[in-house]
């Protein structure tokens, strides 16, 4: 794992997209409103009001999401957002094609990737479309079998480029975030292609009392000779 006392070791790398007022958000979640509240020209100071859906932008899950009693996102075990993180590049300098279902072939390919207790964030060159409208839509899936297998290898987290872990939404967090696996669910990642196959990942949630996720500001550190990797060229949209 690496640490930052020798910040000249290593480099930080943004994981995280930004928060703008009038931002598109997901399919029926509360519209994002960021606006002065107080500004130097009228009160000497500025003064910020924040308004927005839980899973704005780069945001994790909590099992409370899907579970009355799960464990909400202010009592998640820290331990599970910070630490040593593997990629899984599930479209190496490309990107997975409109409603491509992510099966448990595919993730058995990666299986070393999918210890007991691992952080494995998966890409899919899907987060080139935050943004725009189509980022919600036809993103590429996990099957519910995927989930499962996903689940039985007990990881602690899975990050992802796409806005959800799969379509068919209801059932997948529910595999995931169910009791006993209770795995944290990193959504909306970016800059996945710039990662190296393994890295630290820090992803803290804010201590949001009783609530069912937060917003992250993610990163990743990677040692300074790690080789960070270029640009994936960017291919005409489909």
């Amino acid at each position: 794992m690496l640490f930052l006392e020798n910040p000249a070791m290593v480099r930080l790398i943004d994981l995280s997209h930004p928060l703008e007022h009038g931002q598109l958000a997901f399919p029926g979640d509360p519209p994002v409103c960021i606006e002065p509240h107080a500004t130097i020209a009228a009160q000497h100071y500025n003064l910020t009001r924040l308004s927005m859906g839980s899973h704005q932008g780069t945001h994790l899950d909590a099992p409370y999401h899907f579970y009355k009693g799960g464990r909400t996102a202010d009592r998640i075990d820290l331990g599970q957002c910070y630490g040593a993180a593997v990629l899984v590049d599930l479209a190496p300098a490309s990107a997975l094609q409109p409603g491509t279902a992510i099966t448990p072939q595919m993730l058995r390919r990666h299986s070393s990737a999918f210890g007991l207790g691992a952080r494995v964030i998966y890409r899919t060159g899907w987060g080139r479309r935050f943004g725009r409208s189509d980022f919600f839509e036809s993103y590429p899936s996990l099957t519910p079998d995927a989930a499962r297998w996903i689940a039985s290898r007990r990881i602690s987290l899975l990050g992802m480029d796409t806005p959800g872990p799969g379509a068919d939404w209801l059932q997948c967090h529910r595999i995931l975030l169910k009791k006993g696996f209770e795995i944290v669910i990193l959504e909306s990642l970016a800059n996945l292609h710039r990662l190296p196959r393994r890295f630290t990942l820090v992803a803290l949630p804010l201590k949001l009392r009783g609530v069912d996720a937060s917003p992250v500001r993610a990163m990743a550190i990677v040692r300074s000779n790690a080789g960070e990797r270029p640009a994936a060229p960017r291919r005409k949209d489909p």
